[in-house]
C-alpha cells in the first residue's frame, strides 16, 4: 500500500493500482500481440480503443460505456435512437400506445435472424419471434441473473405484464403510466436475446453473446482485445467496416500516440496530462495535429458529481450537516477546474442534476456557482456552534479521476479542511459504492434514457444502489417523483422536475461538478461518424477510407 502526499493537507492512497512504468511495458506487450493477430480480423476493420477493459456481452450487466458500445454493436432492440434522441424503430416496425398510456403494443419486423451459432439445433441462424423479446426482458427482472439494470423495469410492469399475443406481437402493461418509457426500452439493458443462447451456455453467454446486430463476436482476448465480424444476414443497412477490433490500452497517452501513429482510428475521453498537446485552451484541436487527427466535441448526457453517503451510520459528522455539504459545493471553482484540467470541455454544473442537453435542463433553478465567501461563512458558522473541521474528510475515486477529486480536494484545503484521497480500481470503487462503505466518491450518471427522470432516480428513496449511491430518502422527494414520472404532459412534467431539482439543491447530497461534452478524437480514415448526446459509438453511416 503506498502512500504520497499531494500537499501539506491532501493525502493520497493508491490501492491496487499498477506502476506507470509497468503499464506502458504491458501496452507494448499488447501492441506487439495486436501486430502478430492480423489473420483475426478482416482488410476493412475500424479500430478503436477502450480505457477499461470490457467485462461482460450480456446485455443484462451492460452498465458501463465499455460493455454498453460492444453490446450495441452485438444487439438490437425493440426500438432504438436516431442522432436527435427521437425514438425510431429497430426490431419493431410499429407500436401503438393506449390512450391511459398503460399498454404498449409492438409489432415485430419481418425476417430478422439471430446470428448463427452451435446454441441453435443445426447450428443455424434462429429467427427472432415474439417469445425472445418476452423472455429478454422478463429476465432482466429476474433476481437470480442480479443484473444491475433490474431497477430499470423494477415496480414498472403489470403482473403478466409482458406477453406475446401472437409470433409477431408484444403487448407490455404497465402498473402506472411512466412517461419516459418508451425510451427505456431503448437502453441497451433491453436487447433482445434468445433463450437458446443462455440455456445453452449458461453463465458463460456472458462470453458467447448472440445478438441480432450488425456484428457479431470472433474472438475475445480478455484485458487485450476482442475482435468482432460483420453480420452478413444483419436484417437493416450493413455497415461499411467488415470487422472492429477493440482495444484495451489502459493508458490514455500511449492511446492518443497509436491514433497520431494511424493505428487506432478513434480514441475517447481525455487525459489532462497530455490534452494540452491535442488541444488548445479554448478546446480546440491544435493546428499541428489537424493533418493527423479530427476532434468532435458534442453534447453528453453525462452529470458529473461527488456523492456523500452522509446516512452511512460511521459517517463523518460533519457530513451530515446540510450546511456543510453546501459549503463544499459553494467551495468549489468548477470554470478553473474544467480550464485547468479538461481545456474548456464540459459545463459548470451550476444547475441540478438534469444535463445540459435535455429540455427539461432549462426549467432547472440555480444551484451552485463558485462563491468562497458564503462557503467560509457556513464553515465558521459551524465552528461557532462547536463542531470541529479538523478530522479528515475521506474521497474515493478511481485513477481516471484522480486529477478531478485533487483540484476539489485542494479547493476544500484553503478552507481551512484536511482531506484524504483514496483511489480505487474501478470495479472495487462501484463496488464500495454499492455497498456504502465510502463517505464520498467520485461518479458518474450517464443517461440510461434521454429524460430528466432518469437522473432524479438517483435520488428516490425506494431505489437501491444503484442508482440510489448516495442512500438520500426524502419523502416530499418521493412523492413528487412519483406524480411527475406518469405525467406526460412535458411542460407540467419539466415543472415538477425543478421542484425536485430544488430539494436536491437545497439537501445537497451530492457536489455537482460538471456537465460532460462528448470528446472523440478519429484518424483521418473515418469519415461520417454520427455522434449523439447518449454518446453512443453509432457505425450505421462510418466510412473507412482504407
Amino acid at each position: 500500500m503506498l502512500k504520497f502526499s499531494r500537499s501539506s493537507q491532501i493525502s493520497v492512497q493508491i490501492r491496487a493500482l499498477k506502476r506507470p512504468l509497468f503499464k506502458i511495458l504491458v501496452c507494448v506487450l499488447v501492441l506487439f500481440h495486436y501486430a502478430c493477430t492480423e489473420d483475426e480480423v478482416a482488410d476493412k476493420v475500424f479500430k478503436y480503443n477502450q480505457i477499461n477493459p470490457i467485462t461482460s456481452l450480456d446485455p443484462a450487466f451492460a452498465k458501463s460505456q465499455n460493455n454498453i458500445w460492444a453490446c450495441h454493436h452485438i444487439y438490437n432492440n425493440l426500438v432504438r435512437f436516431d442522432s436527435e434522441l427521437n425514438v425510431i424503430p429497430d426490431l419493431a416496425k410499429s407500436w401503438n400506445i393506449s390512450e391511459n398510456g398503460l399498454v404498449y403494443t409492438f409489432t415485430l419486423k419481418d425476417s430478422i435472424f439471430f446470428h448463427q451459432n452451435e446454441c441453435f439445433s443445426g447450428n443455424t441462424a434462429h429467427q427472432l419471434d415474439a417469445k425472445d423479446v418476452v423472455y429478454s426482458l422478463k429476465r432482466l427482472n429476474d433476481p437470480k441473473v442480479k443484473s444491475p439494470g433490474s431497477w430499470l423495469l423494477k415496480d414498472k410492469l403489470a403482473d403478466s405484464g409482458i406477453q406475446a399475443l401472437d409470433n409477431k406481437t408484444i403487448e407490455i402493461r404497465l402498473q402506472t403510466t411512466f412517461a419516459p418509457f418508451l425510451s427505456l426500452l431503448a437502453n441497451q439493458y433491453c436487447a433482445i436475446i434468445p433463450k437458446e443462447a443462455v440455456d445453452f451456455y449458461g453463465a458463460r453467454f456472458r462470453s458467447n453473446p448472440v445478438g441480432t446486430g450488425p456484428y457479431k463476436l470472433k474472438r475475445w482476448l480478455e484485458n487485450e482485445a476482442m475482435f468482432l465480424s460483420r453480420n452478413t444476414m444483419y436484417f437493416d443497412k450493413k455497415p461499411d467496416a467488415e470487422g472492429i477490433k477493440i482495444s484495451f490500452m489502459t493508458d490514455r497517452k500511449m492511446a492518443y500516440l497509436e491514433l497520431l501513429n494511424e493505428n487506432v482510428d478513434l480514441v475517447s475521453g481525455l487525459e489532462s496530462s497530455f490534452l494540452h498537446k491535442l488541444l488548445d485552451k479554448e478546446g480546440n484541436l491544435r493546428t499541428e495535429n489537424e493533418a493527423a487527427i479530427d476532434f468532435v466535441k458534442s453534447p453528453y448526457l453525462n452529470t458529473e458529481y461527488i456523492g456523500m453517503n452522509y446516512q452511512k451510520p460511521d459517517a463523518h459528522p460533519l457530513l451530515k450537516e446540510k450546511r456543510f455539504r453546501q459549503a463544499l459545493n459553494f467551495g468549489l471553482d468548477k470554470k478553473l477546474m474544467l480550464q485547468t484540467l479538461r481545456s474548456n470541455v464540459g459545463q459548470a454544473a451550476n444547475k441540478g442534476i438534469i444535463p445540459a442537453g435535455l429540455p427539461s435542463h432549462a426549467y432547472t433553478p440555480e444551484g451552485y456557482s463558485f462563491n468562497r465567501s458564503k462557503a467560509l461563512s457556513l464553515i465558521n458558522q459551524l465552528q461557532s456552534e462547536g463542531f470541529s473541521i479538523d478530522e479528515p474528510i475521506t474521497i474515493s475515486t478511481n485513477a481516471d479521476y484522480l486529477d478531478l477529486v485533487t483540484f476539489a480536494a485542494k479547493q476544500w484545503e484553503s478552507l481551512g479542511l484536511t482531506c484524504n484521497i483514496d483511489v480505487f480500481e474501478s470495479a472495487i470503487l462501484r463496488e464500495n459504492m454499492r455497498a456504502g462503505t465510502v463517505d464520498m466518491f467520485r461518479a458518474s450518471w450517464i443517461a440510461d434514457y434521454p429524460d430528466g427522470e432518469n437522473f432524479l432516480c438517483l435520488f428516490y428513496g425506494d431505489n437501491p444502489a444503484p442508482p440510489n449511491y448516495t442512500r438520500y430518502s426524502n419523502p416530499k422527494f418521493d412523492t413528487l417523483y412519483k406524480k411527475a414520472s406518469s405525467t406526460t404532459d412535458n411542460a407540467e412534467r419539466f415543472l415538477m422536475y425543478a421542484e425536485l431539482e430544488k430539494m436536491i439543491i437545497e439537501d445537497a447530497p451530492v457536489i455537482f461538478l460538471f456537465y460532460d461534452q462528448s470528446s472523440i478524437f478519429t484518424s483521418k480514415k473515418v469519415a461520417h461518424l454520427e455522434t449523439n448526446a447518449l454518446n453512443l459509438l453509432e457505425l450505421e453511416k462510418l466510412n473507412l477510407n482504407y
